[in-house]
């Protein structure tokens, strides 16, 4: 069932007064640490869905007449209510683009925290930047990136850093990186050592699922050469120099893997224990 984001707000608490039964949240791993924390809109994988619902009702203000939507949990047979995905999403009309926002959270065991965040962002025709300026907006918000190619520019996360496979670019040659495809080289550098495992591939997989659960994305990408990533793919727009939409995708495959492991032994905990104290049929005596 879908509901505001901010009538969840106050359902996404780990645990209150009223509620019967606690939870002890474990923090999971993540690919991201120290400077090196890629946001899409102030949503990553170290905000929670209680933090993240006021920055869906605030993006929300700025799109007017956009309601932002979250789906509602039970932690097992719990009385724990929370929310597992966020989104907002506006039509394209006459005068604007089309935009919208989704976001993927864990239980609050793992402390509900988001591990997929994309954003797919039109521009109006009269306001559609150049390829040029939108690749350097994207450079000064994350940093170089680990190549560009196929329409995207990819950063993709390993051991705290991101990963490097001697892909230099200027401005000039940016752009044309970006209208050319992948450079063979650099996709195999991407690969584990027996060549699977390329996050390209993965980020593909993930895309494509139309549910983004801890189950369903670990299943499609627990081959990924990285742990997490970041990617913003952009369309041709009136002419081939300019962008019509741009697309970003934030992944934290460390953090959605240390997840599902924080999640499923709490999940079996928490029935075992609600089992244990259901009353038996047994009459007193």
């Amino acid at each position: 069932m879908l509901k505001r984001a901010s009538a969840v707000l106050a359902l996404v608490a780990l645990a209150s007064p009223a509620m019967s039964y606690v939870i002890k949240p474990k923090a999971p791993d993540t690919a991201f640490s120290g400077k090196l924390q890629p946001d899409i809109l102030g949503l990553s994988s170290s905000v929670d869905a209680g933090k993240a619902g006021a920055v869906f009702e605030a993006y929300a203000k700025e799109l007017q007449g956009v309601t932002p939507q979250a789906t509602q949990q039970k932690f097992a047979n719990t009385d724990v209510t929370f929310a597992d995905t966020m989104k907002l999403e506006q039509q394209s009309s006459s005068d604007h683009a089309g935009e919208s926002l989704f976001a993927a959270f864990s239980t609050p065991a793992s402390g509900n925290f988001g591990y997929y965040v994309s954003r797919d962002l039109g521009f109006a025709k009269d306001q559609q930047p150049t390829k040029s300026e939108m690749i350097q907006r994207v450079i000064g918000k994350y940093g170089d990136p680990t190549l560009i190619g196929d329409g995207t520019i990819y950063y993709f996360y390993k051991g705290g850093k991101i990963v490097s496979v001697k892909q230099r670019y200027t401005p000039a040659t940016a752009v044309d990186a970006l209208n050319e495809p992948i450079a063979p080289r650099a996709a195999v550098a991407l690969n584990d050592s027996d060549g699977h495992g390329s996050c390209i591939a993965m980020l593909k997989r993930a895309r494509a699922l139309a549910d983004k659960t801890l189950d369903q994305l670990n299943a499609e990408t627990k081959e990924a050469n990285c742990d997490g990533l970041v990617s913003v793919e952009l369309s041709n727009g009136i002419s081939p120099d300019r962008v019509g939409k741009a697309d970003f995708t934030l992944i934290d495959f460390k953090r959605a893997a240390s997840a599902a492991r924080i999640d499923k032994e709490a999940l079996a905990a928490a029935k075992e224990d609600t089992v244990s104290k259901t009353p038996g049929n047994a009459p007193k005596l």
